[in-house]
């Protein structure tokens, strides 16, 4: 008998067929030989794509990227998660959505646009104060879309050949974080903060290799040039070109090109307000114009030219390659307060999470989110000061609750303001009623907030993941949005997918019992509330179903011929009765009662 495993590996570079594909050329095959008196017919078993547990896999090495997303489609998502900044917002979604649509389109249509000499990028200035969320905002965007995302500090490079980090390492850094997939790595994102320390001393005389030589050794990434991966000072590259030489006996370059790549600035420009305020003013005398008062010299960064930008010590083919600019605004107290009351905000679910190591639930009281705001806002750092903030009234409690018994924390006022007091209290009586009665409180709050909140973006969440939002539904999301620690994004998916899941056991009752039905919106969300809230699996209710209903309808289509039945919730609390009435009905029908 010949070696099969042999041939296997003589046909190791062929594509290994897929069961299924085996199974429907062999039915194929003994049905053409015995003229369709032979078939194979698969085991009536509940397919594996029922079960629950194989919905948690794992994701793929590489991310598709996103090149039909469109601007106000970005702006939606980054609404969920980011307080004010509207102007700032809609300027980064709209070029960053063009950048890469524009990508699409010259790859789809190469011959449109060859008459052109050069491209330029969409790169992106952003100004404003810290802890406003300009970190934040981008990575988000570049994670919705789908695309590798690397930051760098601008005061930690160099230019190429001094003691420093090189530039370019930023564009190795993308390759790395795609696992080495340069193709994808292309089309990547690369955001470098504090760049406004990288703008040329106005008082220097001789090289300034730290701040305008970066901002040379940056011109040709930002437009188009190729990076080589291996590089003499990096020894994981070096190391990588010899196992590679090892393995396939050659010498092959590996570049990537920086074409497709966009390049994000960002910096707190705190000096840049002068000189617009001189150059506003100047143009004002110059026209015979009153000088301007405090109040309309407010949000002077928004009035940024390149003018400015070169007078504060940046090259002018730097600030070329900037052509888009957004600027931030300050965030008020109350900005403070939307964020930490923003179920999507990373700060308290963050907090959240580290209760929950030590198996503790806690909840937010708003007054005490108040206090907390305030708090921040006293520290002006935005809405860096709320971590800050939060981090400074919780640790005591984080330091002595985890060797208590103390399974509900709830934070209220009381918690902030008299700490010691609080934190004696809970120890001392964990299961005190009014604790457990103040954290219930607290849960029912969060879960009513979520309520509102979801039904007022009720028709922009449904249509975004393609999930009718009814009452039902948005119950069973706040549901399970308050029992677990999860942003509103992952708790929708996570529904969607029971949903999904659930539609299907209507094709696999057809496929293996020959009767059609149809689950109600009412009965799927019935079967959903039990996958949410009971150990009940998919494949455990299939069988359910299966037993309830298989006998009876087919007794059904036997007597009335009919083969299409539709599932209410009430029939799956009560199959028996549902199932008794519908014979009952279809023979008064037939009798003509």
């Amino acid at each position: 008998m010949r070696d099969y495993s042999f041939i296997i590996m003589e046909k190791r570079n062929e594509k290994i067929p897929d069961p299924k594909e085996i199974e429907k050329e062999i039915s194929e095959f003994l049905a053409k030989r015995f003229n369709n008196t032979v078939k194979i017919i698969s085991p009536v078993v509940v397919p594996q794509e029922l079960s629950l547990e194989k919905n948690n896999k794992p994701d793929e090495k590489k991310k598709k990227i996103n090149f039909n997303l469109l601007p106000e489609e970005l702006i939606d998502y980054l609404d969920q998660y980011i307080v004010k900044q509207d102007n700032a917002k809609a300027i980064l979604a709209t070029k960053i959505c063009t950048h890469f649509n524009r990508i699409k389109q010259a790859e789809e249509n190469p011959d449109r646009i060859s008459s052109l000499v050069g491209s330029i990028k969409n790169n992106i200035l952003m100004l404003g104060p810290t802890g406003v969320g300009k970190t934040y905002i981008i990575k988000l965007i570049a994670d919705k879309i789908g695309v590798p995302f690397v930051k760098g500090d601008g005061t930690k490079f160099s230019e190429t050949g001094y003691v420093g980090g090189d530039v370019e390492d930023l564009v190795r850094d993308l390759v790395r974080e795609t696992d080495d997939d340069i193709e994808l790595a292309q089309y990547g994102i690369i955001y470098i903060d504090e760049i406004d320390k990288i703008a040329g001393s106005r008082n220097f005389i001789g090289a300034d290799v730290s701040r305008t030589g970066v901002q040379r050794a940056l011109l040709k990434p930002m437009e188009e040039t190729e990076v080589d991966l291996k590089v003499p000072h990096d020894p994981i590259s070096m190391i990588q070109e010899i196992e590679r030489f090892r393995k396939t006996g050659q010498r092959k370059s590996r570049t990537v090109n920086t074409k497709n790549i966009l390049f994000i600035m960002s910096g707190a420009f705190a000096d840049l307000t002068e000189i617009i305020k001189k150059r506003i003013m100047d143009q004002g005398i110059g026209f015979g114009s009153q000088l301007k008062n405090k109040k309309e010299l407010t949000g002077l960064l928004e009035k940024v030219c390149s003018e400015d930008l070169i007078k504060f010590g940046f090259e002018s083919e730097f600030v070329g390659r900037l052509p888009v600019r957004a600027v931030f605004e300050n965030l008020t107290e109350d900005d403070l307060f939307k964020i930490l009351k923003n179920p999507n905000n990373p700060i308290i679910l963050g907090k959240k999470l580290d209760f929950a190591a030590y198996g503790i639930d806690i909840k937010f009281d708003d007054i005490a989110l108040r206090i907390l705001s305030k708090n921040a806002f006293l520290e002006n750092t935005g809405a860096r000061g709320i971590v800050s903030s939060v981090e400074k009234a919780l640790l005591s409690f984080e330091k002595k609750l985890p060797s208590s018994n103390v399974k509900k924390f709830p934070v209220t006022k009381a918690v902030i303001t008299d700490p010691k007091k609080s934190l004696d209290a809970i120890v001392a009586a964990p299961e005190d009623s009014k604790i457990i009665s103040s954290y219930q409180k607290l849960t029912e709050n969060e879960i009513e907030y979520m309520k509102t909140f979801l039904k007022s973006s009720s028709s922009n969440l449904g249509d975004k993941y393609n999930l009718t939002m009814t009452p039902a539904r948005i119950n069973i999301l706040a549901g399970y949005y308050s029992r677990h620690i999860i942003d509103v994004e992952s708790a929708i998916k996570k529904i969607k997918e029971h949903y999904d899941e659930v539609k299907k056991i209507e094709l696999y009752f057809f496929k293996n019992h020959d009767i059609n039905i149809v689950l109600e919106e009412e009965a799927i969300d019935y079967i959903i509330d039990k996958f949410v809230n009971t150990d009940i699996v998919l494949d455990g209710f299939f069988k359910q179903l299966s037993q309830d209903f298989k006998h009876g309808l087919n007794l059904v289509r036997e007597k009335t011929g009919q083969n299409r039945f539709f599932i209410t919730k009430n029939a799956l609390i009560d199959p028996e009765t549902f199932v008794r009435n519908l014979i009952q009905k279809k023979t008064e029908l037939k009798l003509g009662k």
